[in-house]
């Protein structure tokens, strides 16, 4: 990425009962992110579990069209005991990369411990602090009530990071306090 090169990275909190939605703006290599435009698409009062999944599609089609992101980072499925919960968040997570797909935009999953690792150096963050962290990180608006809608801004910001870390032409860094040290103005 140059260094005045502007990309729009749309991040995806996937989920049956709400799915985060956010879009990020970064400029140029040493950026700070802004954020253009986040919200949840709320299914709670809806009963199909298949028109759960439509609204998912419609929705996150509807964004892209409005912003047209560069880029879209989306949480993968974690490993968890209910086969079934695993079964619903992975179908609501494929209805959103199809609507990336369905625009041409390239996408790219995170594990829910490599986005906490991003953004708080540890991968047993708690929710809170990752929402904490990230007003440290861009400026963000006090309307951003909910987990969901914050957790689609740090898997945006995760794509965002982990796309400036040093490449095997740049520096290598042996972990977090390495980074820290090469890059001191990706950490406040």
């Amino acid at each position: 990425m140059g260094t005045d090169t502007e990309k729009l990275i749309m991040g995806i909190d996937p989920g049956t009962n709400f799915t985060g939605y956010a879009i990020i703006r970064t400029t140029g290599r040493n950026c700070r992110p802004t954020l253009v435009v986040s919200g949840v698409i709320n299914m709670k009062q809806m009963e199909s579990p298949y028109l759960k999944l439509q609204r998912i599609f419609q929705r996150v089609l509807q964004v892209i069209d409005s912003y047209h992101p560069d880029e879209l980072a989306i949480e993968a499925p974690f490993q968890g005991k209910n086969v079934q919960s695993m079964l619903k968040l992975g179908r609501a997570q494929g209805m959103a990369m199809a609507a990336a797909l369905q625009r041409d935009i390239p996408i790219y999953e995170y594990a829910p411990r490599k986005i906490k690792m991003s953004i708080t150096g540890t991968g047993e963050a708690s929710k809170e602090q990752i929402a904490s962290l990230l007003n440290k990180f861009m400026t963000l608006p006090e309307r951003i009530s909910t987990l969901d809608e914050t957790d689609a801004i740090a898997i945006a910001y995760c794509h965002h990071i982990q796309g400036n870390l040093p490449t095997s032409g740049g520096a290598k860094c042996k972990g977090w306090s390495d980074f820290v040290k090469q890059n001191p103005d990706k950490v406040i």
